[in-house]
């Protein structure tokens, strides 16, 4: 157990430098619309170079691209809903007082005309302070998908998500939530379900939630969002996943 774990922690530590969520801190201190950055945080884990080259090779260009142009649909229209909510009252107070900060202290660069080189000290410190502040998160966040990875029983899925259960997409989703990887990551995983018979559109339901919608990102969101936003954020993208699962059964 203990070198599943550090295995699985060491790939999760390699791969946080491209992680979504201080980037979402950044869009919101620079005053970007909330559901603007929200979609950035639904679309940026599902579609990335990656991924698309190995579903590429995997599926074909055909599913590739349904897996795209839905992946980004599902971004748009999720930070178009969200965004129309107003739930920029619901953000964490360590991102409001960041926000706060950052425009008393722009409205003071500009005022007095400080150059971008005497400004980036400060700007390294914020960015240390956003990292340093989110970090036990994600370390949090991490430790719970390594301490679940693995323990599933044997043929779990190809029973449960066979395409004789008209509930399979719900349920790939709902074991999807205690997991954590990136796409490239859970790609070769769909590769065997497909394989051993599981329809196509309940893997990639399973592999949007595994990749946008676990308990491991809620620990780490909880750091810049209320429980409540949370909530409505991932009640949200679960609806979506599974309509998108189901059409993708219909035509796949």
């Amino acid at each position: 157990m203990i070198q599943r774990f550090a295995d699985w922690l060491i790939y999760e530590v390699a791969g946080l430098g491209a992680d979504s969520i201080p980037l979402f801190i950044g869009f919101v201190k620079g005053g970007i619309p909330l559901g603007v950055t929200l979609a950035f945080l639904i679309t940026s884990p599902l579609v990335n170079e990656v991924a698309v080259a190995m579903f590429l090779g995997t599926f074909g260009w055909q599913v590739t691209l349904i897996y795209v142009v839905s992946g980004i649909l599902l971004g748009m229209a999720g930070g178009i809903i969200l965004g129309r909510m107003h739930l920029e009252p619901l953000l964490s107070d360590w991102v409001r007082q960041i926000q706060a900060q950052s425009s008393a202290q722009s409205a003071e660069w500009e005022a007095e005309h400080i150059s971008f080189l005497q400004r980036l000290p400060s700007i390294l410190r914020d960015a240390w302070k956003i990292v340093s502040g989110v970090l036990l998160y994600v370390i949090i966040g991490i430790a719970i998908g390594a301490a679940m990875h693995g323990y599933v029983p044997e043929g779990f899925f190809e029973t449960w998500l066979s395409k004789d259960n008209w509930f399979a997409v719900p349920l790939a989703v709902i074991c999807a939530v205690p997991m954590y990887a990136n796409a490239a990551g859970i790609v070769p995983v769909i590769e065997v379900f497909v394989a051993k018979g599981i329809p196509l559109g309940t893997a990639i339901a399973f592999m949007m939630s595994v990749v946008g919608l676990s308990l491991p990102e809620a620990t780490m969101l909880k750091k810049v969002m209320t429980w409540r936003l949370v909530g409505i954020f991932f009640g949200t993208i679960t609806l979506f996943i599974i309509l998108l699962g189901y059409l993708f059964n219909c035509i796949l």
